[in-house]
């Protein structure tokens, strides 16, 4: 008898370990967000569901091509819970990428999302790295309709392998998934990552550190 307690509540706390180890449910319909509110939550304060209107639920601009006369050649117009408070709590977001010819959207991450491609127009090479220690470059040409997916956090990026103009429209995990792009944080972080620090971590000179650091 005193063994199959021992069982019971053993299979009990299993139980206890694993519904907690998921998402919350959502408690109400949604959370459209307060962009005024000065709470500090771990997302964005809920306004008065009353108050909630159609715009909130809306965006509009995503069937015009981005400006890709910059230094990389791409333009991201994001659809996150900055441009659409009514994204918020639900853990999802898009982006729409414009691409110039043999443009690119450097190597970057997102630290809370995985981001799913699809292709709308023209030619993409696509790839992203695995984490130490293999670094295993995954890598593929996408044509119109194709869809790759990157893993969350994972280094990753697009470029143009055409000589007419791209476009791509993402979905992303995350309401707010956040982007680092590698060479801008590198050399453009303020204040600067010391130069010694990124000589050794690179393996080139020191003018080589500050010519990169003069362009981010």
């Amino acid at each position: 008898m005193e063994s199959d307690r021992i069982i019971l509540f053993g299979l009990l706390a299993l139980s206890l370990s694993v519904a907690l180890a998921t998402d919350q449910s959502s408690l109400q319909d949604f959370c459209v967000a307060d962009q005024n509110s000065r709470v500090l939550v771990n997302g964005l304060a809920c306004k008065d569901p009353k108050l909630a209107e159609a715009n909130d639920f809306f965006f509009s601009g995503l069937h015009l091509a981005g400006n890709t006369s910059n230094a990389v050649g791409s333009r991201v117009t994001p659809v996150t819970v900055s441009q659409m408070p009514g994204l918020n709590t639900l853990g999802i977001s898009m982006v729409r990428i414009d691409y110039a010819p043999w443009g690119i959207n450097p190597p970057h991450t997102h630290p809370r999302a995985s981001e799913i491609l699809t292709v709308l127009d023209g030619s993409l090479e696509v790839g992203f790295v695995t984490s130490s220690p293999e670094n295993h470059h995954i890598t593929k040409v996408l044509q119109k309709g194709d869809v790759f997916v990157f893993p969350i956090g994972l280094i990753h990026y697009q470029k143009n392998a055409g000589s007419t103009n791209a476009s791509a429209i993402a979905a992303l995990t995350s309401q707010n998934p956040g982007v680092v792009t590698i060479a801008n944080a590198v050399f453009g972080s303020v204040p600067d990552i010391a130069s010694d620090v990124l000589v050794k971590a690179f393996q080139v000179d020191n003018n080589v550190v500050t010519y990169l650091q003069s362009n981010f």
